[in-house]
Order: C-alpha cells, then structure tokens, then sequence
C-alpha cells in the first residue's frame, strides 16, 4: 500500500500539470465539450447550455450565414423554437410545427460531439489506466471497451430511429406505450424529427397525482414493458432515467400511456444468456437456491454467486434466502446493502469482470428501473415479479418448442405453459381479493369469530 500511495503524488502532479499547460494555451470557452464533458464517455447525465439551432451548420450567431440558415429552417417548419425544450450531454430537442400542421420534436446533435468522444474515450482510457496502476486489484477496463462499443451507436440518431420502430413493433400489443413516430424525411444521422409528445416524468407523484394517474398502475406496466423487452425479445432499452420515460393521459381516451422517449442505446441479448437470465430470475423469486447458485454460475459469477444475486436483486443475502417476493424492503436492508457496497468493493469489480457484457447494461438497467419503483413507493411490489414470473414462463416454453420437431412433445409445451400461466392469474386474483375492501372486510369477520 506505501509504494501505492508514492505513487499518488507523480500521477497527481502529471495530471494537474498536463491540465495546467492545456488550459493556459487555450482561451476559456464554457462551450467547450472537453471542459464540461470531462470523463463522460459512459454516463449521459451532464447538462450543456448552447444555441442548439447553429447545431444544423457551425456558423456564428447574427452572421449573414446565420440569417440564411434560419431562413432555410422557414423551408422546413411553419416554427421553430430556439429555446430548446430539454437539455442533454449529446443533443437538445427542440419543439417545430411542420407546414401540415404536425407538431414535432427536433434533436439536434451538439457539432462538436462526433469529435470530442473519441478525446472522452482516451482521457477515460488513460485515468482508468492510472487507477489500475495505483491499485492493480482494480480492473475498469471494461468501461472503456463499452464506451468504445456504444458510443458510436449513440451518436448515430438514424440507428435510434431504427431501434425505436423496432420497439414499437415488438410491444405494439402494449396498448398503454407510445413510442414517438420519426419523420424519416427529416432525419440525419445528427438531426433526429420524431412525433412530439408532453408528459410528466415517471417519478414524478405530484405530477400524476394533479392528473389522476394511478402510481401502482404505472409502475406494473412499466413492468410489464421492461419484462417484456428482456426476457421475451432479449432487445433491451438501457436508457430509463426520468427523462427518457414519460408519463400523461390521453385525451382521446383517458387512458394513462407511457411514452418511452432516447432509443439510442439498446442491448441485444443473445438466446443462451437471455435464457439462463430467465432460469436465474424464476430461481430468486421461487427460493430456489440451488438453482440460484446453478444458474449464477451460468452466467459466469463463479463462487461470487451470493454477491451476484444480491447485486442483480438490490437484497441483502438474508432477503434472498427468505424469498424476494414476499419479504418487503426496510430501511436497515437498505442501510445493510449500502454499507456492505464498500466493503465488498473489491469483490464487485471482480464480478463485474467475470459476468457477460450484456450484463453491465442490464444491470445499469435494473437500477434505474430499482430507482423509479423507489420514489413511486412500488419496489419490491408482488405485480412486478408475477409480470416477470409470466414472461419467464413464456420465453422458457418459447425456448423449449423451438428445440423439438414432435408435434406431441410441443402440444404438451404449451399445455404445461398455459397452466403455469393461469395458475399465475389465479395467485394474482387471490392477492387482488386480499388486498379488497371485500377481502379485508372477510379477514376481519374471521379474526372475530375467533
């Protein structure tokens, strides 16, 4: 540890040196993505205040160059507000009506993104390293070969306007989703035209609370979106903050709709890991723990596998064992969870190391989706794991008749499956009695008659 921590005052001075020299031959500009954007090739948190409508051509503001561009916008929109309507690392949208009529999102990528990702990337690669050779037991190289990996993705807005059709299909069933149409005609690899929809953001209980909609509604379908994407299409929307996520009432209808909003990044699982991540989920809410432990190992956590469950899960050990889906979260498992997070340090990089790449974005994933059900007051609620207990059933029978040719043996597939299934709403018609006024008002005759 002493030759480590020698080594901290060389690697300080160089960095604090590099940064000095590099910020004296430079003037100040706060525009500057490398001032503001500092490290940020994996995260999509940061907020950048710029004039976003000279994002379509790099030209000075009030210039004659800018006047023509702004009269090339009147060609496209009967309006175009400057002000954008949300802020992002990577692009602003801004709100436009076309000459129809439509009102539209515009997102429009900051022009100096393309170019500063790959300076993000090295600077992350090159802090990374140094972290590495301070403390040789820490290994993050993966952060960088996952930026290396998905940022392009994410720059290219054609490839999220592919992967939002692409969602919109797959879960075109899900009445209550809105996915925003693209107008392909006006639509660039760094100009993305899309529908506009308003809404409230997911974690936002005064909003539906001044609009009717119901929490406990929105965090099941949400849900049932999410159980969906991953264990039946194993094509995973990795993104979930808040701001990706909207929630409103239709007019038309007065139905509640989700509006997923940012396809930039997606996950592809791959059939055998999608399938032994079903196999592991079924496990944790069943109190299997031999099939906890056999399908962990599966998926490459090795004798971490306690660890593993209690990462994928947010539960302590304990909870585990008792079984996830009917003992509720508390305060001290929560204060237990984030003190053994430090300790157990180490121990986690190590994991995450071990485990497919697939898992990091789920894993990301399930925390984001963790930190909504949080602040609904939702998590841990039994409609969420009987949504995804009936996924898994489904995507396991899918599985398995997909490996048979007998007529016969995929007759008794699919019978086996859709007894599963009903015994599945039956337990959840039980739990729906149970939680009535006509089952409370039952349990209450009961306890006096006894």
């Amino acid at each position: 540890m002493a030759l480590r921590l020698l080594k901290v005052p060389s690697l300080a001075t160089a960095v604090l040196a590099s940064s000095g020299f590099y910020l004296y031959n430079r003037r100040l500009d706060f525009n500057d993505l490398s001032l503001i954007r500092f490290g940020r090739a994996a995260a999509t948190t940061a907020v950048i205040s710029y004039d976003y409508l000279t994002a379509f051509k790099h030209v000075e503001y009030g210039t004659e160059e800018y006047r023509a561009l702004k009269s090339k916008l009147s060609e496209l929109f009967v309006l175009f507000e400057e002000t954008p309507q949300g802020a992002a690392s990577l692009a602003q949208v801004h709100k436009a009506v076309l000459h129809d009529g439509r009102t539209v999102a515009v997102k429009v990528q900051h022009p100096k993104v393309q170019r500063q990702s790959s300076k993000d990337i090295l600077v992350m690669e090159v802090l990374l390293r140094g972290v590495h050779w301070l403390f040789p037991d820490f290994a993050f190289m993966w952060l960088v070969e996952e930026a290396k990996k998905n940022m392009p993705l994410e720059l290219n807005f054609l490839n999220e306007g592919h992967n939002s059709e692409i969602v919109s299909k797959k879960l075109a069933h899900f009445t209550f989703l809105k996915v925003p149409m693209i107008h392909w005609d006006l639509s660039t690899k760094r100009v993305l035209t899309m529908e506009f929809a308003e809404g409230g953001q997911v974690n936002d209980r005064e909003y539906m609370k001044t609009h009717g909609i119901n929490v406990n509604e929105i965090s099941e379908n949400l849900g049932k979106m999410y159980s969906e994407m991953i264990f039946i299409h194993g094509f995973v929307h990795c993104d979930p903050h808040p701001g990706n996520v909207l929630v409103r009432k239709c007019q038309k209808s007065k139905k509640t709709e989700i509006i997923l909003l940012d396809h930039g990044l997606y996950q592809v699982l791959q059939p055998d890991f999608r399938i032994n991540y079903c196999q592991l989920w079924q496990a944790l809410i069943h109190q299997d723990m031999s099939g906890v432990e056999h399908y962990s190992r599966k998926l490459g956590a090795g004798d971490l596998y306690p660890l593993f469950a209690c990462v994928l899960t947010a539960r302590s050990w304990a909870a585990i064992n008792s079984g996830i889906s009917s003992v509720p979260v508390t305060l001290s498992e929560d204060v237990e969870i984030r003190t053994n997070a430090a300790v157990y340090l180490p121990q986690i990089n190590d994991l995450l190391n071990k485990v497919p790449r697939q898992m990091l974005l789920l894993l990301k994933t399930n925390d984001l989706l963790r930190g909504i059900e949080t602040t609904l007051q939702t998590r841990a609620s039994s409609s969420s794991f009987i949504n995804m207990s009936r996924c898994c059933i489904r995507a396991l029978a899918r599985h398995k008749r997909s490996k048979i040719q007998s007529s016969r043996r995929r007759l008794q597939i699919t019978l086996t499956e859709s007894f599963n299934l009903w015994r599945l709403s039956m337990y959840e018609l039980f739990l729906w009695l149970k939680g009535s006024l006509l089952g409370q008002g039952v349990s209450t005759l009961l306890a006096f008659l006894h």
